[in-house]
């Protein structure tokens, strides 16, 4: 029995390696989202008390609950949330997968709730925050939340493809950050100046269309199967 049991292990084994193509996606999500949540991240000791570590934001000071808690659920969602793409997970460890999948909601959730609270709540001044950066971070905070809700109940129905393509556009949405901090980078790159103004609200409305649009390709390509595109709308 033990001979014959060795082959079944190693075979085991094997299937819970990650293949390549699944290491390099999840190394270009943590590489791409590294800045916004390293940079969110490192301003947590200040809202506790701590040692400055940022250049001062007064909204940070004054009401730093929503602030702290869209940095923690915007980390959970978009690295965890990297993770519930795998196949591999999916297929090898499905526990796994839902076990993390509730983190995710739960975190994706609070990243786009008191992203609603901090764009109603907080005075910004018009350079940060223009009418049309307003309106849209009220309408991709809703839409996100909607479509993390419309994932849960998806797979409580055991519609898998929905499940995947609201998930996909969920986290299209939560990685609007990213998006937004590599178009600054590039403008800089190119201009050498900061984009205020009207120019900043396009340009932040701007990176979450492209991530959209980017999660509608890979949706009707990759995460959904061919012939099932209807069910996953």
């Amino acid at each position: 029995m033990a001979a014959g049991s060795q082959p079944s292990r190693k075979v085991t084994l094997k299937m819970h390696v990650l293949t390549r193509g699944e290491w390099a996606f999840l190394v270009a999500i943590f590489v791409y989202s590294f800045i916004p949540s390293v940079v969110g991240l490192l301003r947590i000791p200040e809202l506790l008390g701590g040692p400055m570590l940022m250049p001062s934001n007064p909204r940070a000071v004054t009401e730093p609950v929503p602030i702290i808690l869209h940095i923690l659920g915007s980390a959970v969602f978009c690295l965890l949330g990297a993770l519930q793409f795998l196949p591999s997970l999916r297929k090898m460890r499905p526990h796994l997968h839902r076990r993390l999948g509730w983190f995710v909601a739960v975190g994706g959730g609070i990243s786009a709730l008191t992203g609603l609270w901090m764009t109603i709540g907080y005075a910004f001044p018009q350079a940060p925050q223009g009418p049309l950066l307003f309106s849209a971070r009220i309408v991709f905070s809703l839409g996100m939340l909607g479509f993390i809700v419309w994932a849960v109940f998806a797979i409580r129905f055991r519609n898998v493809c929905r499940h995947r393509a609201a998930m996909l556009r969920a986290y299209a949405i939560g990685q609007g950050a990213s998006t937004q901090t590599a178009l600054f980078l590039l403008v800089m790159a190119f201009f050498g100046t900061e984009p205020l103004g009207f120019a900043r609200d396009v340009l932040m409305v701007a990176a979450w269309v492209i991530n959209i649009a980017a999660a509608e390709i890979l949706i009707r390509r990759v995460f959904v199967p061919r012939g099932a595109i209807s069910k996953a709308m």
